[in-house]
């Protein structure tokens, strides 16, 4: 009988560890199907019947990791190393934790930990790897970073040139560096050591995607699908594809942001619909244009007691853009005073900046786009904004600076920046200000751009008579620095043909007079400023300096030739 006892206890540990052993790997293929809610259950359950395990803690601390919750992590992989001292896996992820903190003296101190204890065992150099890449800024890893990670995972490939996963997260830094061919190998060869691993597949077509190579692109997500009907990656990233083709191709735009739609709905089906696969959804929502469905899904949640904070980030980007200010500005104010400040991301202090100004808080906006650019410098798109709020404020100076800023930093910069760089300068001259003839110069700089660029603009004429006639201090000594900018106004608005409008018609009378003055007082030919009147009279029968010359002439000289 005893020994009966103990051949049944001994099959049922044998049972036992087998299902354990199945349901960490079952947690580990949950988390890279982003099943975080699911991984989360079987992990927390590991840990309390597998508790000497110090690899379970990792992998359960690892999921908060890539749902943003570094605290929880932190306190899990605590756990983990009080179990085990030496867990090199743990102290990756204490790393990664105070990475994501932007601690990073900590970060490193942690990795070197991890490295220098893993021994001939790559996870550690996998996640450490995997690290550096959470620093994701509006879709990019900052160089240094991506940097760092082709460093460590190539040391990861060292000790083991077998581990699948090393070589697609190498593959995936190598991606963010721009070496597309070298992530290619990478990603070729892990599927010839797992032809299973979907992951490689969808990392490959993340690489067609950038180069907007979208049927390859699908070909690589239907190949992953193949492998895992129920890997729901795929059909985010095929989402997110279909989105940057409609935004690439305006024809297939419609079509495309639909099966967008329809791929994205697929893959919250096979994940969870937590608060974090909807903070997922409404990534989605931002990258898709959808304010909206955006906005009603940050609503929504956030009503709920337990909601994720960073839903007031959404909820205020997509207010902001279907012009509800109001809900905007106090999501906004929301998430970035109660927000963890490591939390708040430059973007957000644009949004801020943009709710704030639509409020008629100028000054307040103006603070913190200047604050968002304090963070990025990168962010100079946000100085045209700057300059029209200053603008607003007739703070012209400092609006011209800011858009000079823009025009010679910024992308996707228009001949219309340069013209609103010229009107502010324009409006900022101030004679009695020493800095005087230095604003007339900036402002015909710009002037000049927009002429030389586009020779049909007759505004940009017309402005530039008007900043060359300010260096006329003393019209009865008029030197004329204005007569050729004036004249090229009235030639290029004769060009255009047919009959101008009436604002056209006081700019050319405004022409005229100038040419008038030069001939009265510079050339001496007065028969040449009546002419000139005359031509002014006849655009503009009100102009002030018409009426007057008229008089002064006794009203009736010049009426015909």
């Amino acid at each position: 009988m005893i020994s009966k006892i103990s051949k049944i206890v001994l099959a049922l540990t044998l049972v036992g560890s087998s299902v354990f052993a199945q349901s960490l790997a079952d947690a580990k293929k949950a988390i890279d199907a982003e099943q975080f809610q699911k991984a989360k259950s079987m992990l927390k359950n590991l840990t309390v019947t597998q508790a000497t395990k110090d690899e379970n803690f990792f992998y359960l601390g690892w999921v908060y990791i890539l749902q943003e919750y570094p605290d929880s992590a932190k306190a899990v992989f605590q756990k983990g190393i009080a179990v085990n001292p030496k867990s090199a896996l743990n102290y990756a992820g204490l790393g990664a934790a105070a990475f994501l903190d932007k601690d990073r003296a900590t970060a490193t101190t942690n990795f070197n930990q991890a490295t220098s204890l893993a021994g001939k065992d790559s996870k550690p150099y996998l996640y450490v790897g995997r690290s550096y890449l959470l620093n994701d800024v509006d879709g990019k890893i900052p160089a240094a970073d991506a940097n760092a990670a082709v460093t460590v995972l190539t040391k990861g490939k060292a000790v083991n040139a077998k581990d699948a996963e090393v070589l697609v997260a190498l593959g995936d830094a190598l991606r963010t560096q721009s070496k597309n061919t070298e992530a290619l190998g990478n990603y070729q060869a892990a599927l010839e050591l797992d032809p299973k691993l979907a992951h490689a597949k969808v990392a490959t077509g993340v690489i067609w995607k950038y180069a907007n190579n979208f049927e390859s692109s699908e070909t690589e997500f239907k190949a992953a699908l193949a492998i895992d009907p129920n890997y729901g990656p795929a059909y985010r990233e095929w989402a997110e594809t279909d989105v940057r083709w409609a935004q690439n191709d305006p024809r297939m735009a419609s079509a495309k942001i639909k099966e967008a739609t329809e791929q994205y709905k697929k893959y919250l089906s096979l994940t969870d619909m937590s608060i974090e696969s909807q903070l997922r959804y409404a990534d989605f929502l931002l990258l898709s244009g959808d304010y909206k469905t955006l906005q009603t899904v940050a609503s929504d949640l956030s009503k709920s007691a337990n909601t994720n904070l960073r839903i007031y980030r959404y909820l205020a980007y997509s207010a902001y853009e279907n012009k509800d200010f109001a809900a905007g500005l106090t999501a906004m104010n929301t998430w970035v005073t109660k927000a963890d400040p490591k939390r708040v991301i430059p973007r957000d202090y644009v949004y801020l900046g943009r709710l704030q100004i639509a409020s008629k808080q100028d000054s307040l906006g103006i603070g913190s786009l200047r604050k968002a650019l304090a963070m990025d410098t990168s962010q100079v798109d946000v100085y045209p904004e700057i300059a029209k709020a200053l603008y607003a404020q007739k703070k012209y100076a400092e609006a011209g600076d800011a858009y000079h800023v823009f025009t010679q930093k910024g992308r996707g910069v228009k001949l219309l920046d340069h013209f609103y760089e010229g009107i502010s300068y324009y409006f900022a001259y101030d004679e009695k200000k020493p800095n005087a003839d230095s604003i007339i110069a900036k402002a015909d700089s710009a002037f000049s751009y927009v002429v030389q660029k586009a020779p049909a603009t007759t505004d940009a004429y017309l402005y530039r008579a008007r900043v060359n006639e300010l260096r006329d201090k003393d019209r009865n000594n008029i030197v004329g620095y204005a007569k050729p900018f004036y004249e090229k106004y009235i030639e290029v608005v004769g060009a255009k043909g047919g009959v101008p409008d009436d604002k056209t018609k006081k700019n050319l009378a405004e022409a005229y007079v100038y040419l008038a003055i030069y001939s009265e007082f510079k050339e001496k030919d007065m028969a040449k400023a009546i002419e000139n009147y005359t031509k002014a009279r006849d655009n503009d029968p009100a102009n002030k300096q018409v009426v007057l010359f008229f008089s002064r002439k006794g009203g009736g000289t010049g009426k015909g030739k």
